[in-house]
């Protein structure tokens, strides 16, 4: 380790490296196309190639190969290993000094067992899929949950076809409208125990740090509303949008919160991703 760790915080003191490994934080456990992070990124294919040539030599990022797609994922092992460097060698060890203020001291779970969670979230456009997730978990636990969506665009409205689909799942949809981001920051807003981006573009995105440190978890999926074909085909993609957000919802709405601490919440919520 005495000569990874310091490659490791040269390679990501450069504010464009640090800014590649920080997009791939937010979209763990994705892995995510070169081309995707170039895009998202606004960074020339060839200065991303050196980029992430550096942070894999570092050991911070892998890359896999399918087919002719090149997918990079945060390699969690060298990241936890710098950290456990820097806390143990550094800070010798004393939380004392080295956690943030704003951290909590302990394991625990995000909220006491009598208390409701609040649970936030967000897409581009808070118009199909957020909207779906919120009236899912809503639907599943309102009596253990207060669920929030929104969407980091400007403005947007309602998709017709997915308010459609709700119906027909037997939903009110009376209560549903399209929010930004914005409402859900400052002294009024809840206080969030878990935060999902259910949109890979969302995710993308440099969105506000939330007070508290609520569990995060990127549960990225198609647009449903960007799906071509006939109107046959165009129904089905908001189906199967729906049907997965309900499946990861409800593994979700079943782990035992109070059980875990929030390392395995953590744990927990990744792993929704991957297996659902």
């Amino acid at each position: 380790m005495e000569k990874e760790i310091p490659l490791r915080l040269s390679v990501l003191g450069h504010p464009q490296r640090l800014m590649v490994f920080r997009l791939l934080m937010r979209r763990y456990p994705d892995r995510v196309p070169a081309g995707e992070i170039a895009t998202a990124l606004d960074v020339k294919p060839s200065t991303l190639s050196s980029y992430l040539s550096a942070l894999m030599q570092a050991g911070l990022v892998t890359q896999t190969r399918e087919g002719t797609w090149l997918n990079y994922q945060v390699d969690m092992t060298g990241m936890r290993e710098t950290l456990d460097a820097l806390f143990l060698d550094c800070c010798r060890g004393r939380p004392d000094l080295c956690v943030p203020a704003s951290a909590d001291m302990t394991s625990e779970a995000p909220a006491m067992p009598d208390s409701k969670y609040n649970v936030l979230f967000i897409c581009t456009g808070n118009s199909a899929r957020s909207i779906f997730a919120e009236t899912i978990l809503h639907s599943e636990g309102a009596e253990r949950f207060n669920v929030y969506s929104a969407g980091t665009r400007p403005y947007s409205e309602l998709n017709p076809v997915a308010l459609d689909v709700l119906r027909s799942k037997g939903h009110d949809v009376s209560r549903l409208r399209a929010k930004n981001v914005s409402e859900f920051i400052g002294d009024t807003a809840p206080k969030f125990d878990f935060v999902f981006t259910v949109c890979d573009r969302a995710a993308n995105e440099e969105c506000p740090a939330w007070e508290g440190q609520p569990i995060s978890g990127h549960w990225g999926m198609p647009d449903p509303v960007k799906a071509e074909g006939s109107e046959a085909e165009q129904s089905l993609a908001f189906q199967q949008a729906y049907g997965t957000l309900k499946n990861r919802i409800r593994a979700f709405a079943a782990l035992p919160f109070t059980e875990l601490d929030r390392i395995s919440l953590q744990r927990a919520v990744d792993d929704i991703a991957r297996t659902h």
